[in-house]
Formats: C-alpha cells, sequence, structure tokens
C-alpha cells in the first residue's frame, strides 16, 4: 500500500467515525427511550408564583386562543406578560383583552425573539416581587392543561431549567412532505430527550414550554438576535451550571406553516441556526464537559454534535458509498465496515423511534419515501454554504 493510499485510507477512516459518533448516539437515545416503564417523575411539591412570558410579533391571528389555553391555569399571584414587539398589527389589543399585562417594545434596529425576551424579564425585574419561576410560551402554541403547574413546580424543586414537551403538528393532513417533518420532530424533541430523561441528563432548550428560576433568567444572556436563541441559551446556561431538565409530562403544541414557501423559511432558519450551534458551540461545550469532568455536559455535547437528521442522513449515505468505492477499487476494508455498523445502526434508531412515536403519523409506505423528502432538502444545506441565512426572520402566519 502506497502512503498515497494509505493516507487517504486513514482520511476515509476517520469520515466514517465522524459519521458513526451521532448515529450511535441517536441509537443510545432511542434505545432508552424505548425501555418499558415511566421516565422519572416531574416535580410534585410546592406550586411557585409564575410569570408567564410571551413575546409576540404580530400575532393577532393566533395569540387569542394562546391566551385563551393559559389563563385557566394560573393562580391569583401570577402573572401573563405580553411583549408586544415592533407590531403593527392588533396584537396587543387582542393580549389586553384576554386578561394579559402588555408592554410594546419598538426597535427596528435590535429585532428578534431575544431582545423581546430581555425586555420582559428587565420589565419584570422592576416589580418590587419578582416571580419565583419564568415559563416563556410562543404565542401559536397551544397549552396543554396542567402545564404551567408541571412545569413550575418542577423547575422550583431543581432549579434548573425546565423544558415541557413540544411538538408540531402538520398543517395540511395528507401531505408527505409535513408529514415527515412531523415525525422528525417528534424523534427530536420527544423521542431523544425522553432517552436523555431516564439517564438524568439534560436536555436542549426548544424555544417555547421553558420555565426557569428567576435567579437564572435575570442573569442570562439574552438580547441578541441568533435564529436560534433558544439553543444557544440552552448551551450558554448548561456551561454556567444550569442544564435543563425535560418533562415529558408538560405538552405544548404548535402547527407548521400551511404556506409551503413559509415552512421552507421555517426549516431554513432552524437548521442553519442549528449547524451554526454545532460548529461555534459545540466545541466549548465540549472543552466546558472536560474542565469540569461533567458527564452530564459531555451528553449534551453529543447531543448538540448531532446534526439535523435529513443532514445526518446525506452524509452516511455518502460515507458508504465512498467507502464501496474504496473497497472495490483498493481493497480498503475498514471505513467500510464503519460504515455498516452506521448504515445498520441509523436504519434501527430510525424504524425503533417509528415504531414507538411515528406509526400515528406515517404508513409503512410512507416511511419508504423518506429518502425522497431527504433529497429535497439537500437545497436547504448548500444554501448553508453559499448564502446562508445570518439574521433572524418571522416565520409568517397561515
Amino acid at each position: 500500500m502506497t502512503s498515497a493510499t494509505a493516507l487517504a485510507e486513514y482520511a476515509l477512516l476517520l469520515l466514517a467515525l465522524m459519521a458513526l459518533v451521532p448515529v450511535l448516539v441517536i441509537f443510545v437515545q432511542v434505545a432508552l427511550a424505548c425501555l418499558p416503564g415511566r421516565s422519572p417523575a416531574c416535580g410534585a411539591g410546592r406550586r411557585p408564583s409564575v410569570a408567564v412570558l410571551m413575546p409576540a410579533h404580530n400575532e393577532e391571528r393566533v395569540i387569542a386562543e394562546t391566551l385563551a389555553g393559559i389563563v385557566p391555569q394560573l393562580e391569583s399571584r401570577d402573572r401573563l406578560l405580553v411583549v408586544a414587539d415592533n407590531c403593527d398589527d392588533d396584537t396587543a389589543e387582542i393580549a389586553r383583552g384576554h386578561g394579559a399585562e402588555v408592554i410594546e417594545r419598538t426597535d427596528l434596529e435590535r429585532r428578534g425573539k431575544g431582545y423581546a425576551l430581555d425586555f420582559g424579564v428587565r420589565h419584570l425585574e422592576a416589580s418590587s416581587i419578582p416571580p419565583e419561576v419564568v415559563i416563556v410560551i410562543d404565542a401559536d402554541c397551544r397549552v396543554e392543561p396542567g402545564a404551567i403547574d408541571r412545569l413550575s413546580r418542577c423547575c422550583l424543586e431543581t432549579g434548573q431549567p425546565v423544558q415541557a414537551l413540544y411538538l408540531m403538528r402538520t398543517g395540511r393532513p395528507g401531505s408527505l412532505k409535513q408529514s415527515i417533518a412531523e415525525f422528525a420532530w417528534r424523534l427530536k424533541n420527544q423521542v431523544r430527550p425522553l432517552g436523555y430523561h431516564r439517564l438524568g441528563f439534560p436536555c436542549q432548550l426548544m424555544g417555547t414550554g421553558m420555565a426557569f428560576a428567576w435567579p437564572v433568567i435575570r442573569d442570562a444572556d439574552l438580547a441578541n438576535g441568533h435564529i436560534v436563541e433558544d439553543m444557544k441559551l440552552g448551551v450558554d446556561l448548561a456551561i454556567s451550571g444550569h442544564g435543563a431538565r425535560f418533562c415529558p409530562d408538560a405538552r405544548l403544541t404548535s402547527r407548521f406553516p400551511e404556506d409551503g414557501g413559509e415552512a421552507h423559511k421555517q426549516r431554513t432558519r432552524w437548521e442553519h441556526g442549528h449547524l451554526g450551534v454545532i460548529l461555534k458551540m459545540a466545541p466549548a461545550l465540549f472543552r466546558a464537559a472536560i474542565r469540569k469532568r461533567s458527564p452530564a455536559l459531555c451528553a449534551l455535547a453529543l447531543d448538540l454534535f448531532v446534526p439535523p437528521v435529513a443532514l445526518l442522513a446525506i452524509l452516511v449515505a455518502f460515507v458508504f458509498v465512498l467507502s464501496i468505492v474504496a473497497f472495490l477499487v483498493a481493497g480498503v476494508s475498514a471505513p467500510l465496515e464503519v460504515s455498516v455498523l452506521t448504515v445498520g445502526s441509523f436504519a434501527m434508531a430510525i424504524l425503533a423511534a417509528w415504531w414507538g412515536w411515528g406509526r400515528d403519523i406515517l404508513s409503512t409506505r410512507a416511511i419508504l419515501l423518506i429518502p425522497l423528502y431527504i433529497v429535497g432538502k439537500v437545497p436547504i444545506y448548500v444554501a448553508y454554504v453559499f448564502k446562508r441565512q445570518k439574521k433572524w426572520v418571522k416565520t409568517g402566519r397561515d
């Protein structure tokens, strides 16, 4: 074997191992989620005082229904604070009409959810008696009964941020693309966090249904326009010793945009932001895990290292094909052996997740069409290289 061939083999083997690591993370998470028995219960202690903080930018079409689901869950000492952020519609008036305390923010230069959240927290800080727990809920979410109570109790009991189960529903029944997207969302937001939850490991923040003890949210770095501010906040807090806990008993739901253009814009923002966080923040999280000798931080770093599942599937397939070519041309076997393990583990994890949590969304026939959905997302990843989305962009409502 020539030195050039050996170098190529080592490079391909390293690439195969890089594809294997995130696949094994998903495989372990799904396997743990599939174990029989209930996950650890959320807090059952004293119910703290709560402030529900809702950032809202032009949400007049959806905010009334969201507030109607929250108000019955509040107690007399709780607050419901809506930040009407750069609105030019009736969001503020509708919120006031449903009993919310409303503050209005206008700043066309500093745009984004992070700035709105910081504005709301600073308003709460000015109160004579701040809340014990702040729960962030987006204006387009449906909050299931009991969610506020469970989140607040769990947050008070642990002193750590708590993330509710947040699911997205398809806005177009019968749409294969949206059904696959809904299943992928379940895999990321329900199955994988549940697996980690059973080991007591932290999860990522998901943007809504997030509960924070007052000292934690008061001192957090919120005022930024990051396009996935929730992921950044979760990493920042974890490094500072406040890794988020998952509370699957508290549930919120929302819907994907029915408009294809808006759905594409939303997915582009999520996935470009996700890739940016992996590149910029995963190394910092790994360093913090090593420095603090923290298995929990290491587990969260590995979870963060997992790219969007469609991109991971593309990477796995690409490395598998390269490994087959290398084996046929040069007789190189090690990368192919690793790739076979990767493909098998990935397929088993996806099928197990579908069997446990996806059969009500996807038929067996639809599972076979997932590769077409993955191919359709290639332009999003190509755009990340040549035309990356870096600024927060509001998703239009249908």
